[in-house]
């Protein structure tokens, strides 16, 4: 595996690798890699002739510095996880070589963006589009990868590709890989506490039992049901809980409203923010 750190390497090499008629695959991370990270990793394999993982902690999506200062770093681990699972390429920038000046370009994300992680988060998805946007631009990939865990963010980026042009890129949403016991895999779990961890799970499991009370209940009292729930809970407080359109990502009242409904949720165990989400079988 070749770790690479610099926009210009980088570019070099794919470009000839490109000259070869290689089709590349790019999985972008944030670094503190777990089996999640990886199940991206072997998809993107099958796909393509070379993988590409970036790993870089990206300041300008963190509008709270505290989390920005608490996001794990753990480049050895991640590199020798990468090189297990067969990755051809891991770039791995400092901050500096992404943004030798500030980012200023403000993207025209529309409706996708504006609700729930958009609301709550002010900024995120534009600085998420900015590092994916910079991203797609250096490596130029056939196919990007990214995890259904942040289900709105892939929709955001798809917005953010039609908009900048990036029309032969192939977008792949990936199934949420969870732990044995339902947690979603993330890199913030490690910051749970013995007792939290052991809570956690609480938030899959409401999920799973909303699509049984979602078959005789209403949008609203399904939503109820789940803030509820996971409230009443040590530890457990849900920042949001909305049932989206999978496509626009807004809200509905009415399970008619979506071909596909999302149920989204956020949730601070303790004070570490995790995020899941579940679909709802159509009901028209």
């Amino acid at each position: 595996m070749e770790i690479i750190r610099t926009v210009k390497a980088l570019t070099e090499r794919l470009d000839a690798l490109r000259g070869e008629g290689k089709s590349i695959g790019l999985v972008p991370t944030m670094g503190a890699l777990h089996a999640g990270h990886i199940s991206l990793v072997d998809r993107a394999r099958r796909d393509n002739d070379v993988v590409v993982v970036s790993v870089f902690v990206n300041p300008t999506q963190f509008n709270n510095p505290t989390d920005l200062a608490t996001y794990p770093r753990t480049e050895e681990a991640d590199v020798a996880k990468l090189e297990a699972a067969g990755v051809d390429i891991a770039f791995i920038p400092a901050v500096e070589e992404i943004y030798p000046e500030p980012d200023t370009r403000q993207f025209d994300l529309g409706p996708v963006a504006e609700v729930m992680e958009g609301a709550m988060r002010p900024g995120h998805f534009n600085g998420v589009a900015q590092i994916v946007s910079k991203l797609f631009g250096y490596v130029r990939p056939t196919r990007a990868y990214f995890g259904e865990k942040d289900f709105q963010q892939i929709a955001v980026i798809r917005r953010m590709a039609q908009i900048e042009g990036f029309d032969e890129l192939e977008i792949i949403d990936c199934p949420i890989k969870r732990e044995a016991d339902g947690l979603a895999m993330s890199s913030r779990n490690v910051r749970l506490t013995a007792e939290q961890r052991e809570m956690a799970p609480v938030i899959h499991r409401t999920l799973d039992e909303s699509l049984l009370w979602a078959s005789t209940h209403s949008v609203g009292q399904t939503k109820q049901f789940v803030i509820d729930t996971i409230n009443s809970f040590p530890f457990m407080k849900v920042e949001y809980y909305e049932i989206v359109d999978a496509l626009t990502m807004q809200p509905i009242a009415d399970w008619a409203d979506a071909e596909q409904a999302v149920g989204c949720v956020t949730v601070f165990c303790g004070d570490v923010r995790l995020i899941d989400n579940i679909k709802y079988p159509p009901r028209r």
